[in-house]
């Protein structure tokens, strides 16, 4: 097979190709009449088929999650990546919500404490993974919040005053108190359409 040698090509004025110079005339009068150069991508596109490839490649289109108008071509890493009503999921609790909410929600979710099966105290859950790493299983003799202290412990200290009962007597006098208001609510609700039909 010959090599064609750049003295025998010829660029084509239409679509900047490399030609061979016996074929430059034929090209270029079926490159003009059937391609024509997009004019966002500069890339070479059939005439027939322009209008399909703006719209599929570079029209502008809205993300269906935020409403966002962007090019067809970002469309899919704004989704993945960028759009603030894509879902993510918390890292301390692993619930699914939208990115945009996600900053408010671990600010939350991270304060919560879970008590550490090693030391026995209640920690954090943005300081679990340092704390797991340090934790050496032995408690520590500093007296902490009275939720570090054990139950054994913790009666050795001032006693809790114990809940006061709540008396049968009072039980009851709630729920009459309650049924009644009910009663009443509902007569005068009855009430009110007789009169209304009446004027």
């Amino acid at each position: 097979m010959a090599v064609v040698s750049e003295e025998t090509t010829q660029i084509c004025s239409h679509c900047d190709r490399a030609i061979p110079l016996s074929n430059i005339d034929l090209h270029f009068a079926h490159c003009s009449r059937n391609l024509e150069r997009c004019k966002v991508c500069g890339d070479m596109i059939p005439k027939k088929h322009a209008e399909e490839h703006f719209l599929n490649t570079h029209a502008p289109v809205a993300c269906s999650l935020c409403s966002e108008t962007m090019e067809r071509e970002i469309l899919a890493i704004h989704k993945g990546e960028n759009c603030p009503q894509r879902i993510v999921t918390c890292e301390f609790c692993e619930f699914p919500l939208p990115a945009i909410d996600l900053a408010e929600h671990q600010e939350v979710c991270g304060n919560r404490t879970e008590l550490c099966s090693l030391c026995n105290k209640y920690i954090r859950l943005r300081e679990r993974y340092n704390h797991e790493n340090r934790c050496t299983g032995v408690p520590d003799d500093i007296v902490g919040t009275s939720r570090d202290v054990r139950p054994a412990e913790r009666g050795q200290g001032a006693q809790r005053r114990p809940p006061p009962e709540f008396s049968k007597k009072r039980f009851l006098f709630t729920i009459a108190i309650t049924g009644i208001a009910v009663i009443l609510g509902s007569l005068l609700f009855q009430r009110k359409p007789e009169n209304n039909q009446m004027n």
